[in-house]
């Protein structure tokens, strides 16, 4: 098959390259010129994503996969285009800003050939397909959606990090606006994926039908949603734990050991792409879910509830050289969207802390872009806040933190063994030394 991919981000190029890799001709079209540049050496435009910078460079040299920013090379003739741009939320509003997508919608329906299958993977508040992009494209392409092309939703259920495992290891949910386009997703997907083995599905691992483009959307929105209100719950009880002097972690670990108790862990902050965006999506057409609002503001106070842990146990923090640890808004990854360092480190300033971030994954100058001061390790320090858990954080002493008086560990990642002498606080433990 002849496969277009619109967007080149973290999850566009490695669907683009898993399609290549299956045998199909691929053209992957982005506006960005430095990605087409870099996809076209075949030099993975990001790091961190595992296996992608083989497959990019064998892909791209066999043939089978190309870039481009011309809508017009990239969309004509194709048998199936998969959408993968950005759908930004209003802090403010919550509402969803759907500029870029429109306008690689627009860009898409003017150079539609008939016959095509149109994909949606980007996660979209329930009823977009159908009465936002289907009446665009038509009324642009000139073309009937289930006559002269097909219009599916297909979620993308993958973390960035680990991308060609999960799509190996989850199923592929389809939902389209009519049967025969279903049909059509479902033979496109068994033909570009791979699943592993999952005799624990009752209904088998592969390309499952939800019946509707509606279904698969909120699939996706109620996937993320739960997380979002499972730490939420995790956080209401951390709080309540450590102001009565009870260990959450250990309740957590045993509510969990009966099959129908699956409490996440509570933690400084909820970030990245998903967990905090899609429950507003999702809010923004079920204003309603008084559930899911309020473990988002449960979430949105932990970054607060957390500074405050430190200034109980410091003091005034006026004038105290503070660290933070983390920029990314989960461990091993670079990323720092939505992450916790932000307000984190604004609720620090507010009480008059000097405060400085540190990551092992940024440098001191992308560390400068972000509006942050970068900490070295080594360099004298009144107290640190850990925001982010990276691996490399385990094995952190207060050797590296010379001066340090307390430490609040916001995702429990420390060796408690390592920080005798030093008042060590973790959420809903608050267990010192």
């Amino acid at each position: 098959m002849r496969v277009s991919v619109v967007a080149l981000g973290k999850i566009g190029l490695p669907l683009a390259v898993q399609f290549a890799a299956k045998g199909h001709q691929v053209v992957g079209v982005d506006i960005n010129e430095k990605f087409v540049e870099l996809v076209n050496a075949g030099q993975e435009p990001f790091p961190g994503e595992a296996h992608l910078a083989e497959l990019l460079a064998e892909t791209v040299a066999d043939g089978r996969l190309r870039a481009t920013t011309d809508y017009a090379d990239a969309i004509p003739g194709s048998d199936a285009v998969v959408v993968v741009v950005p759908l930004f939320v209003n802090e403010e509003t919550g509402e969803p800003e759907f500029g870029w997508m429109e306008n690689a919608t627009r860009s898409l329906a003017e150079q539609l050939s008939p016959g095509t299958l149109v994909s949606y993977e980007t996660t979209l508040p329930v009823g977009t397909t159908r009465n936002r992009w289907k009446p665009m494209i038509e009324e642009i392409s000139g073309l009937t959606e289930g006559q002269d092309f097909h219009l599916v939703f297909s979620p993308e259920r993958v973390l960035t990090g680990r991308v060609f495992a999960d799509l190996r290891k989850y199923p592929k949910l389809v939902g389209g606006l009519s049967e025969e386009g279903a049909k059509r997703a479902t033979a496109f997907y068994e033909a570009v994926l791979d699943f592993d083995d999952r005799p624990d599905l009752t209904r088998g691992n592969g390309v499952w039908d939800l019946g509707s483009a509606e279904a698969a959307e909120l699939a996706k929105l109620a996937e993320t949603t739960y997380r979002d209100v499972n730490i939420g719950l995790a956080n209401q009880f951390a709080r309540f734990a450590g102001e009565n002097g009870i260990d959450v972690h250990q309740v957590i670990e045993a509510s969990n050991s009966q099959p129908y108790s699956h409490i996440h862990r509570p933690g400084i902050a909820v970030g990245g792409h998903c967990i905090p965006v899609y429950p507003r999506l999702y809010l923004w057409t079920d204003p309603e879910a008084t559930v899911v609002r309020a473990a988002r503001e449960a979430n949105l106070g932990m970054p607060e509830y957390t500074v405050g842990l430190l200034e109980g146990a410091y003091g005034d923090l006026t004038g105290a050289k503070v660290v933070v640890l983390g920029a990314a808004y989960r461990g091993g990854v670079k990323e720092t969207a939505f992450s916790g360092v932000f307000p984190a480190v604004e609720a620090l300033k507010s009480r008059g802390a000097e405060v400085s971030v540190h990551d092992p994954m940024y440098t001191d100058e992308e560390l400068q872009k972000l509006g942050f001061t970068p900490y070295a390790l080594g360099t004298p320090v009144d107290a640190a806040v850990l925001q982010a858990d990276h691996p490399e954080y385990a094995q952190l002493s207060p050797a590296e933190l010379p001066g340090v008086k307390v430490l609040v560990d916001g995702r429990d990642r420390t060796d408690p063994a390592r920080w005798a002498g030093v008042r060590r606080i973790v959420i809903g433990r608050s267990v010192s030394q």
